[in-house]
């Protein structure tokens, strides 16, 4: 189980705590933010990101095999259905999308070529989003602190 908690600073300045780690979120200037952090979508895909590379790395080192280095570059935008190929539409016609490029650097036989990229799609970040994820809302009302 993973947890996390934000809150909201000045204008869209937000602070995030996950365990002993803290970061920034915020958004551009042109959306009214400060740029003092990646945007929501930006952590977004750095969540998948890093899950792809780490979980090819953990997959290596078990199976033994010499990976030198992952890199993945992920693009989120928001196409209309008939721009996506594979995509199912959706009642507004938009579709969201992740395109990811990993590049896996070492020698690799086709076999080991096959199952890396396999694995890459395998993340369980990756299976999360491909897959849907249902979430549960619960907003309170609390008094202002003084």
């Amino acid at each position: 189980m993973a947890s996390l908690t934000a809150v909201l600073g000045q204008g869209t300045q937000v602070s995030l705590q996950a365990r002993q780690f803290s970061w920034l979120g915020d958004e551009p200037p042109g959306a009214g933010g400060t740029d003092l952090g990646p945007t929501p979508y930006e952590i977004l895909l750095g969540g998948l990101a890093a899950c792809i590379a780490i979980t090819l790395r953990l997959y290596a080192n078990h199976k033994g095999i010499a990976l030198e280095e992952v890199e993945v570059r992920l693009e989120y935008d928001r196409v209309h259905a008939d721009d996506c190929e594979n995509c199912d539409e959706r009642a507004d016609g938009w579709i969201e999308r992740i395109q990811s490029h990993v590049a896996i650097r070492g020698s690799f036989d086709d076999a080991q070529r096959t199952r890396l990229t396999q694995v890459a799609q395998r993340c369980p970040v990756h299976k999360t989003l491909a897959n849907g994820v249902h979430i549960v809302d619960s907003v309170t009302f609390e008094p202002a602190t003084p």
